[in-house]
């Protein structure tokens, strides 16, 4: 691999306005896709790679461009659509009918507050946990070698050629078959409901090739664990719970009616655990390995003048920064109950929230950069910050007011704890992206504060795309559990089960029996993990158990069904000459597959928002459903077998000549 010092010489371009530019337009794609996803299944896909490969493939014409400026560009993609985990914590506002939609300049406020306090606080840490340390980044190296690749003259050129064709079929055959299935030619989603016994349960599956992707990304490890959890969930705890509820009707209403007041919070039970126990399990190598670095650090500084590559913003600017991020915070929260209930206390529950932002947000800074080190920004848990936050939150505000307070007192903490907890899920989700960028600077030469620069860049274009879209979103669609929300209904189970745990803490009206019941499980699959792990067997991460049972199954087996797919993809990719190539490509293609239907997700929602009817769009009436079922399934078979032989044979054929 080039060494920086290959790369870094005067007159290279680096933060142009070009790049910020295009780093812009791609971010307006990617935070759009990944807030529709998060959404509907509470996954999303990580940037950097495939905004890599754009950028290379755009600004390849451009002589004066390199490898430096690419990286500008993923950087700035990469952290605003990280920043759309905001996602997993907002609509809960909704749901809890706080807000009606989605107010733009609070909800920003909320977003680039918390992001830029996110790059802020992770500015400290670079040379701790990024250069002075053996921490992997999986994810950050995988980035810096596919910009590295795409910098090579001949084959880079060839290789990004055939990232962007991968990506852009991947996005065609999905949107398309989306498209299909609004128009009723296709069905979007198969269902059969039977009883068993004197309960009920059923199997069901969707057609969709942004869930098929999500498998292929998340891997069989994860895909397995979902489908351990599917299975509790849906055909061990359903038709128990089922067959002593006193719930009457068809068995898809008594299934769909338990499965929704009892099994996830079962789950939800389950995910609680599973996330302390992720977050016991680092912290002892997260404190070693912050203080071995940061002593380290400390040895080594002095007065020489740092080369360009070690370069990180002046720290007097990190701190005036992060101080005046307060202001526009207290502002904000001042908003919230300005006139309501809280409005006496508002000195102190203010100035509370202001010392939790800077407490929580700087352990939580070292935290989440720890954890991307270690296993990659993708499979951070992250929601398990978003869960532990409000739990702490809503007991801080317990111990100010109690449980017994009239309703209106309630819903309003309950606001305050969720805009609260969304400012540190900020913090939590840039600093767990930023070191991993940081890093794929630091292999390539990059400048490290015009990359922290690109970062808040990138925060305020994504703080300026979220709430647009989400507020589309609940227009068209509405979220689950929320008032007046249609068929069509988005899960946004993360937001729903932390807006559950805020109203349950704060109000004493969850299904704790449940809760306890999903707790002692989540203690058996965490074992089970551990002796999986001891015998070196294929991991079943507990926390992907707990999103199984929580998530309806129509999400969770497609998810299933392409985690399988990019398993046996991966094994073929193993025996080619260049593995990691092969399943680069693989990885775009699975970006492409969520991106199309992700983005038609967005323009439908437009759709529906214009017309006010739930199928604008349909040509064909309900008598169609038989032929749509059929055709639509062996249609969409089809489709993902050509995508990957295609996808096979770019890998074989030879490069092109210049």
């Amino acid at each position: 691999m080039t060494t920086p010092s290959d790369v870094q010489r005067s007159g290279v371009a680096e933060l142009t306005i070009r790049g910020i530019l295009l780093g812009g337009i791609i971010t307006l794609l990617f935070t759009a896709a990944n807030v529709y996803l998060g959404l509907k299944v509470g996954l999303t896909f990580a940037t950097s790679i495939p905004a890599a490969v754009i950028s290379m493939a755009v600004l390849r014409p451009f002589p004066d461009s390199s490898i430096l400026e690419n990286n500008i560009v993923q950087t700035i993609a990469s952290a605003a659509g990280t920043l759309a985990a905001i996602i997993f914590v907002l609509p809960g506002l909704v749901m809890i009918g706080w807000w009606h939609g989605f107010p733009f300049v609070t909800t920003a406020a909320i977003t680039a507050t918390g992001g830029i306090l996110g790059v802020m606080f992770s500015v400290p840490l670079r040379r701790a946990l990024v250069v002075d340390t053996d921490l992997p980044y999986p994810e950050g190296r995988a980035a810096a070698e596919v910009l590295e690749v795409g910098s090579a003259a001949r084959d880079g050129g060839a290789e990004s050629a055939k990232g962007l064709k991968v990506l852009i079929w991947g996005s065609l055959a999905s949107a398309g078959f989306a498209l299909l299935t609004q128009m009723k030619l296709a069905t979007a989603e198969a269902a059969r409901w039977f009883r068993v016994g004197a309960g009920a349960t059923g199997i069901s599956g969707g057609l969709s090739f942004a869930l098929l992707g999500v498998g292929h990304l998340v891997g069989l490890s994860v895909g397995m664990a979902q489908l351990v959890g599917m299975a509790t969930g849906w055909w061990v705890l359903l038709p128990f719970l089922t067959a002593h509820s006193d719930k009457g009707g068809s068995a898809e209403e008594l299934a769909n009616a338990v499965f929704r007041a009892d099994v996830r919070f079962f789950g939800a039970g389950v995910i609680g655990v599973a996330a302390v126990w992720t977050l016991v399990k680092i912290a002892r190598p997260v404190i070693g390995g912050v203080a071995s670095a940061l002593a380290a650090s400390r040895a080594r500084r002095g007065g020489e003048v740092l080369a360009l590559t070690e370069r990180d913003l002046p720290i007097g600017v990190v701190g005036l920064v992060s101080l005046a991020m307060l202001v526009p915070i207290g502002i904000l929260l001042w908003s919230v109950i300005a006139g309501g209930p809280l409005a006496a206390s508002g000195v102190v529950l203010i100035g509370g929230a202001l010392l939790f932002v800077l407490v929580i947000g700087l352990l939580i800074a070292a935290v989440c950069g720890y954890m991307a080190g270690l296993i990659g920004a993708s499979n951070s848990p992250v929601s398990a910050i978003g869960i532990l936050s409000i739990l702490a939150a809503s007991l801080m505000l317990v111990a100010l007011f109690g449980r017994d307070t009239p309703p209106d007192t309630a819903q309003a903490l309950i606001a305050y704890a969720l805009i609260v907890t969304g400012i540190v899920f900020g913090v939590a989700t840039i600093s767990n992206d930023n070191l991993q960028d940081l890093k794929t600077g630091q292999l390539v030469g990059a400048t490290p504060w015009k990359q922290q620069v690109a970062l808040v860049i990138g925060v305020c274009f994504g703080a300026l795309v979220v709430p647009v879209v989400m507020d589309l979103l609940n227009t068209a669609f509405g979220f689950a559990g929320a008032p007046g929300a249609g068929p069509q209904a988005l899960a946004a189970p993360q937001a729903g089960l932390i807006s559950a745990l805020a109203k349950g803490v704060l109000g004493g009206d969850l299904n704790w029996p449940m809760l306890r019941w999903g707790a002692l499980a989540g203690v058996a699959f965490v074992a089970l993990d551990e002796a999986l792990g001891r015998a070196k067997l294929l991991r079943l991460p507990p926390l992907a158990i707990g999103i199984g049972i929580y998530l309806p199954m129509a999400v969770i087996l497609p998810v299933t069904v392409g985690s399988v797919l990019g398993w046996f993809y991966d094994r073929w990719a193993d025996r080619r000459s260049d593995a990691e190539g092969a399943k680069r490509l693989g990885v775009l293609l699975a970006t492409g597959m969520i991106v199309g239907e992700s983005l038609f997700g967005v323009v439908f929602a437009g759709v529906v928002a214009a017309t006010n009817t739930d199928s604008p769009l349909a040509v064909v009436g309900e008598g169609f459903a038989p032929v749509a079922l059929i055709g639509g399934t062996a249609l969409f078979v089809a489709l993902v077998w050509w995508l990957y032989r295609r996808t096979r044979g770019l890998v074989t054929s030879p490069p092109a000549n210049p």
